[in-house]
């Protein structure tokens, strides 16, 4: 295989795909990869960064934002991806060992009693010239790396970073979208950020009034918030039922986007593909997180 790039980062990206896909599709013959060519002996992880905390503050009662700063963090605004993937020390490994780029291309990690935790979460917003990402936490009970980590940070806590990853947003004329907390700041970062001139409905759920936060919405996209008031979390149809209600666009180009717990994403997904006939280029309909059971997203 031969790949080429123009520059670093998207060489390095090409490599990391392509070593992974060959581990995938090839598995069973266990390939040995060797790279020549620019970046054969690198050994400095090009989606890895180690990153501090600069500021906490709470925009809920159960929604932390961080702000974590670090050096050259230009490639986390390219590719499309929206999140990263946050690699946290734990009580039981306090002082973990980073990941480096092994000969293959593909990142090498350390020995579980060294290894960090990894989670990702939605990139909130980035200011590659001054260096920062803002990272929204959702501060629950339960067994959530993320949130014991988020509830204990403060300036000066070091943490680890890699992406960007995650399936970009296909632009289009309008949107329907609907989200849980977990899928908030992905939500609210698209109502900031799409152009002005994009239509559609975002609906929110969250657990009563005192959660709703300030989004500066500068699209024609109506923001609608969808209490839970009572309900434990995962169990409400509302939101499904709600991006299920919407008549879909038959002007111009539109894309479904929904993020929340298991259960709901199956039953958009299913009416989307199903029941609607649409494909993955004009939906995405993932499980940010599953009732009783930890996991990578940011639930």
């Amino acid at each position: 295989m031969r790949a080429n790039a123009a520059d670093r980062d998207g060489l390095a990206r090409i490599k990391d795909l392509l070593a992974t896909a060959v581990q995938v599709y090839a598995r069973d013959e266990n390939p040995e990869i060797v790279w020549t060519g620019d970046l054969a002996n690198e050994t400095r992880l090009a989606q890895f960064r180690e990153v501090v905390v600069t500021d906490v503050r709470d925009l809920t009662p159960h929604m932390r934002r961080i702000r974590l700063a670090g050096q050259d963090l230009g490639r986390f605004a390219k590719f499309g991806g929206m999140h990263i993937r946050m690699l946290f020390p734990t009580r039981e490994v306090p002082d973990p060992l980073w990941p480096v780029l092994g000969g293959n291309g593909l990142p090498v990690w350390p020995a579980d009693d060294r290894r960090p935790v990894a989670r990702v979460y939605t990139i909130r917003a980035l200011d590659v010239a001054r260096g920062v990402i803002d990272v929204d936490f959702l501060i629950h009970p339960g067994e959530s790396v993320g949130s014991a980590w988020a509830m204990q940070a403060a300036p000066g806590t070091k943490v680890g970073i890699m992406g960007s990853v995650g399936r970009p947003v296909r632009q289009a004329e309008w949107y329907v979208m609907g989200a849980d907390e977990t899928g908030l700041p992905a939500v609210a970062r698209l109502l900031e950020t799409l152009p002005a001139e994009t239509k559609g409905v975002a609906f929110v759920e969250i657990a009563n009034d005192g959660e709703k936060q300030v989004i500066n919405n500068a699209t024609g996209i109506e923001l609608h918030w969808l209490t839970r008031n009572g309900v434990p979390a995962g169990e409400d149809k509302l939101l499904a039922e709600a991006v299920r209600s919407v008549a879909w666009s038959q002007s111009g180009s539109a894309f479904g986007w929904f993020a929340a717990e298991a259960a709901a994403a199956k039953i958009v997904r299913e009416y989307w593909r199903d029941t609607l006939g649409l494909g993955r280029d004009q939906t995405l309909a993932a499980a940010y997180w599953r009732r009783g059971a930890a996991g990578l997203m940011a639930g």
